[in-house]
């Protein structure tokens, strides 16, 4: 089935996240204003300068069992949960084939992580150091390959018609989910199951991106540290989890009488060419992807309710993104409230796209938007309706949209919108 114009809906969500090992627990902690941000009380951590983080909320030792686990890098364990969530969500009861309602070979995986399995390859790498060559895991590269988390789900699901890991930093896991819509648009796949995942929680990421300024070192007060357009805001706090949805052409659901969550309207992409790590301060990059999406769909700036933020709560970057919608959509930001759910999450990395969609197509399922905490002093350049401290019920009445933006260094821009059907 070849087309370009295939109408591509959501049909099934799964997250585990630092609020929640589940989607359900993590929307309505995002509702309640919950943090998922603690002290490391890890040995490790001791002599870090930032000894915080948004730690997952459920090990997947308690999910996963042990002789699969140890297989597993924790990146692809969080997108193996939140993947197999998604997939009974949608309706699925076995592997593709198995489950006659999809073919193997209409069936795509798309699954994204911006550094990989990077505690395995740390890990490991201190066993040949201190314990000597024989005793490195024989599981080591199918573990610390970026594409593991891609391929277990592939593997889990039966996904024949492509398996994928776009890698951009921290717009990897919503590149993803742009990528499977096109598959399903452009007549590849009937069905694809795409998200996010990061596993990064380790002293060598935390003692890096602190050394380079990018984190918030508020270790006396782990639950305000993440403040994304206050005044006072200091950096980014590191989450781990993953975000999955699948992602299905709205014939094919309709024929299987699935739920529709929402419409996948398509993505808008763009680099900045600025910095390997900077936003590019006017939002001239942000501001073209969020052009093209408008231009490659029939999207209108009138039907967008809400925006999930990036907002990383660094300096730079919470402020360009606000100048990039303004520079796009004008006055029509006035309507459009804004939630930036990594003041409770801390940041994802290459799980952050896939979280914060499943965020997004929550909102607009259930017409509210989740709020951002810990601001005590608005930033007079985020001049925006910031939805703050409680939820916001967005309108209950005709089609509304909503976007959820992702940025990453190395000037990735990647946004996506979905609409109530």
């Amino acid at each position: 089935m070849n087309s370009t114009n295939r109408t591509v809906v959501v049909t099934g969500i799964g997250a585990t996240t630092p609020l929640g090992g589940d989607s359900a627990s993590t929307w309505q902690a995002l509702l309640a204003g919950e943090s998922g941000i603690s002290p490391l009380t890890q040995e490790w951590a001791a002599e870090l300068p930032v000894r915080i983080a948004a730690q997952i909320a459920v090990e997947p030792g308690e999910i996963i069992p042990r002789p699969q686990a140890r297989k597993l890098d924790r990146s692809a364990q969080f997108a193996l949960i939140a993947a197999r969530e998604a997939w009974a969500d949608a309706g699925f009861t076995g592997k593709a084939g198995v489950d006659s309602s999809v073919d193997p070979d209409r069936l795509g995986a798309v699954i994204a992580s911006g550094i990989g399995g990077v505690t395995t390859l740390l890990d490991q790498y201190d066993v040949l150091r201190e314990k000597g060559v024989r005793k490195v895991s024989p599981h080591t590269v199918p573990m610390l390959m970026p594409n593991s988390p891609a391929a277990n789900v592939s593997l889990e699901v039966g996904a024949r018609a492509g398996v994928h890991t776009p890698v951009s930093a921290c717009a990897s896991g919503a590149e993803a989910i742009g990528y499977a819509i096109e598959m399903i648009r452009t007549g590849r796949a009937d069905v694809v199951v795409a998200g996010g995942t990061e596993a990064a929680v380790h002293p060598l990421p935390i003692a890096a991106f602190g050394n380079m300024m990018a984190m918030s070192k508020n270790n006396d007060d782990p639950q305000g540290a993440s403040r994304p357009f206050d005044t006072a805001r200091n950096g980014f706090v590191l989450g781990e989890g993953s975000g999955v949805i699948v992602l299905e052409s709205e014939e094919h659901a309709r024929q299987r009488g699935a739920r529709i969550y929402a419409e996948a309207v398509g993505q808008g992409v763009s680099a900045d060419a600025h910095h390997i790590t900077q936003p590019e301060p006017s939002g001239n990059g942000i501001a073209h992807a969020l052009q093209n999406l408008v231009a490659g769909t029939d999207l209108k700036a009138s039907e967008i309710a809400h925006v999930n933020a990036h907002a990383t709560s660094t300096p730079q970057g919470d402020v360009a993104e606000i100048k990039a919608l303004r520079k796009v959509f004008g006055d029509d930001v006035d309507h459009m409230a804004v939630s930036a759910t990594k003041s409770m999450t801390g940041h994802l990395l290459g799980g952050a796209g896939g979280v914060e969609t499943v965020a997004t197509v929550l909102a607009l399922y259930h017409r509210t938007a989740p709020p951002t905490i810990n601001i005590e002093e608005l930033d007079p350049e985020a001049e925006a309706d910031i939805v703050r401290d409680k939820p916001r019920e967005l309108p209950q009445e005709g089609t509304i949209a909503a976007l959820n933006n992702s940025f990453g260094f190395g000037g990735h821009n990647v946004v996506l919108a979905f609409r109530t059907v």
